[in-house]
């Protein structure tokens, strides 16, 4: 599904140009103009030129030329559908033959695909999708017949088809075909002609006179669709118009519609094209020259303006590599300098610490001193960082606790073994905790 939307898109993209198409009708032309742009399709103009068999070529082509350059577009050349019944189609299935060799292949079947002389027939062919080619086959006659008739009233003509060729590329054009196959009636000179596709076969068309409900049974035959498929309107595949002129209904005009749409999108329609090549004509290509180079240089500015940040980005960054190579000895000695100052700085704290040590166990001493005073005396003295035990005799015991908890060195002090009667007092043995402590 992804990647139809993406051909999708890419073709809206590519759908640009201004087309001309012709349909030729029994008794009359029917003639539309339209602009096609990726936003949608206009239709500029719209005309019937009637009884264009008994008028003079000359009457009716001054009248083709008048609505064309009221429009401006009188340098286009047009599309032109023969009558559906006046030509035989065919799909020929050609998996594996190479693009080179295509025309030779179908050379070899065109004579045992119509009833004409070898040399009565006049064909054309077109790629239709992988391995599958469309062949139109008219009369020669019919063919020379129309290029005389258009020549004598000035009408330049691209390409002489089939409405089956035209409508292969429209319907499809801004959007896919119904999924798994469609069949689709316009009325055309009193006549039903039928289109569709199906998974099947790529592409049916004819013309029926009968009703419709056996019409369309016969086509889903042919597309081998359910017999029960409902049948649509031929212009509700086509692009709706934007913009149109008053009277104009695609309804009422779906195939030289189609056409005008085919014509002016030849990057998109390759219909199949009954004209010799040496009478084809085609509008100017220099005039695109001028837009072409600018589409070039619009798309070598845009290049270069996402090509100049990633371009600075490593000129930025080889200057920084650079300079962090310029500049690594030196933070590296600034490295070994910050190490060896936090080394001697280390070092003059624990000797710090140490003289505080030592001043802190001068001061406990002291303070143990004051405490216990003669006739009291130390027989065990043992002091860490973080507490104190001592050991000795003194005359009363009971208050030596309260002594030390309340020197402001000593805290949560506690006998360590129960106190003992000597001849000069008690004998005790205390551990306090020290205050201060590093």
């Amino acid at each position: 599904m992804g990647a139809i939307n993406t051909n999708i898109e890419l073709r809206r993209w590519l759908a640009f140009g201004t087309g001309v198409g012709i349909e030729i009708g029994p008794n009359d032309l029917s003639v539309v103009v339209v602009r096609v742009r990726p936003s949608g399709v206009s239709v500029m103009a719209e005309a019937v030129i009637e009884r264009f068999r008994e008028r003079p070529a000359a009457d009716w082509g001054a009248e083709y030329a008048t609505l064309l350059r009221k429009h401006g577009v009188a340098h286009l050349p047009a599309t032109a559908l023969l009558p559906r019944r006046e030509v035989i189609l065919r799909v020929l299935n050609l998996p594996g033959v190479a693009d080179r060799d295509l025309e030779s292949a179908v050379a070899f079947q065109i004579d045992s695909m119509h009833p004409h002389g070898e040399d009565e027939a006049a064909w054309a062919w077109s790629r239709l999708g992988p391995g599958s080619v469309l062949v139109a086959i008219a009369r020669s006659a019919l063919v020379e017949d129309c290029l005389r008739l258009f020549n004598e009233a000035g009408v330049r003509l691209a390409a002489l088809t089939l409405s089956a060729a035209v409508l292969n590329p429209a319907v499809r054009i801004f959007a896919a075909p119904p999924a798994g196959g469609f069949v689709a009636f316009s009325e055309v000179g009193g006549s039903l002609e039928a289109y569709g596709e199906s998974d099947a076969r790529p592409v049916f068309s004819a013309a029926f006179d009968m009703p419709a409900a056996r019409a369309c049974a016969l086509a889903a035959s042919e597309l081998r669709l359910p017999a029960e498929t409902e049948p649509v309107g031929l212009a509700t595949l086509l692009p709706r118009p934007k913009e149109t002129p008053a009277d104009f209904s695609v309804e009422a005009n779906p195939l030289p519609y189609a056409a005008a749409i085919a014509g002016a999108c030849p990057l998109l329609a390759h219909p199949v094209n009954l004209m010799p090549a040496a009478m084809r004509s085609s509008t100017s290509r220099i005039r695109y020259v001028p837009t072409a180079v600018l589409g070039v240089m619009l798309v070598a500015a845009a290049v270069a303006l996402l090509a100049v940040k990633p371009v600075e980005d490593r000129k930025y960054v080889d200057a920084l590599v650079r300079e962090i190579a310029r500049l690594e000895p030196e933070a590296r000695k600034a490295d070994a300098l910050d190490r060896a100052i936090g080394a001697t700085r280390a070092r003059s704290q624990l000797i710090d610490s140490f003289r505080r040590r030592s001043h802190h166990d001068l001061d406990t001493l002291q303070e143990l001193t004051k405490m216990l005073e003669p006739p009291a005396f130390l027989e065990q003295l043992e002091l860490t960082r973080t507490t104190v035990t001592i050991g000795g005799q003194t005359p009363q015991s009971a208050t030596l606790l309260k002594v030390l908890d309340d020197s402001p060195s000593f805290r949560g002090s506690e006998f360590t073994v129960p106190i003992a009667r000597a001849n000069n007092g008690d004998v005790f043995r205390v551990r306090a905790a020290r205050e201060g402590a590093e």
